[in-house]
């Protein structure tokens, strides 16, 4: 600003020519009109830096459409720019920014972080045709609630990838389970498969062929597959639903019991198979995709032979 004064009170002076002093000092003429002009009108104060943002931006969202996007991301902070057009799709908001836009409004207020955040990933999908051909069950790993642990149970639909049980369970063992499939038997019917991987209760350790609890399956003509030891890769749509349970619903979060573990399991299930789009499945719901088996649950189990 020194410099600038000083060319300003030169170029100011009498008879002083203006073109001589910009040659001399490296200056354009238009930039040194420019300099003349705030010095003129506001002193020295006027040749301060200024910002070089523009007044307008009309190409930047409307104000009311930003705030409707960072409305849905408070609401599901995990969710990204696919999901929150496509809820914005559905409320009705005519036309719906881009994914690409919404990402960048959310970048902008500083709600994404980290390397590669929203770029594109390569991937393989593959999945049954119809629902309840396959329902992979697993336990998502456990956590402390109260005094005692909580191990999530979780059944989804191969086709659909619709949750069909997120149970919190005290823990892993053969009552528990069978009363929680015979309820979903109940309420969805018989799926034709169902897959696991090798602990228990319906994995075996080591102490024959067949758990109890397939035996059980094999009776309803249900088959129980096993992925191979150490190799998580066939349970990849239970093992993505996971992560985005850990995501969505348990990071950061503390249960003082089962029960209250287990009211926050279903209210998250209702909004992950019914509002929250998902982007294997063109951003529909799972449950636009699902339907109950026709197979229901017998009332009498012939004995085993």
């Amino acid at each position: 600003m020194s410099s600038r004064e000083e060319f300003c009170r030169l170029a100011l002076a009498p008879g002083a020519n203006v073109r001589s002093l910009c040659r001399s000092w490296g200056v354009s003429p238009t930039t040194a009109y420019k300099w003349l002009g705030r010095f003129g009108c506001e002193g020295a104060a006027g040749l301060a830096d200024r910002s070089r943002r523009p007044r307008g931006s009309p190409l930047r969202s409307p104000e009311a459409v930003e705030q409707a996007v960072l409305a849905v991301r408070l609401a599901h902070p995990a969710w990204g720019g696919r999901k929150i057009r496509r809820i914005l799709e559905d409320e009705g908001s005519s036309p719906a920014p881009s994914a690409s836009t919404i990402t960048a409004i959310l970048r902008r207020h500083g709600l994404l972080d980290g390397p590669g955040t929203g770029e594109a990933r390569a991937y393989r999908r593959f999945e049954h045709e119809q629902p309840n051909d396959l329902w992979q069950m697993d336990f998502k790993g456990h956590f402390g609630v109260g005094e005692g642990r909580c191990h999530p149970l979780t059944v989804l639909d191969d086709h659909s990838r619709y949750a069909l049980e997120i149970g919190a369970l005290g823990g892993e063992r053969l009552g528990p389970v069978r009363a929680r499939l015979e309820r979903l038997f109940r309420l969805y019917g018989l799926p034709r498969r169902i897959l696991a991987d090798n602990g228990p209760p319906w994995g075996s350790a080591g102490g024959g062929p067949y758990t109890q609890l397939g035996v059980w399956l094999m009776d309803l003509d249900v088959q129980l597959i096993h992925g191979r030891p150490y190799h998580p890769q066939p349970q990849g749509k239970d093992e993505r639903f996971h992560r985005t349970l850990k995501a969505e619903l348990l990071a950061g979060r503390r249960f003082e019991s089962l029960t209250q573990a287990q009211a926050a399991f279903d209210a998250w299930r209702s909004v992950y198979n019914n509002r929250r789009p998902h982007e294997a499945l063109g951003m529909n719901t799972p449950s636009s995709r699902y339907a109950p088996s026709p197979r229901t649950m017998p009332e009498a189990v012939e004995p085993t032979e």
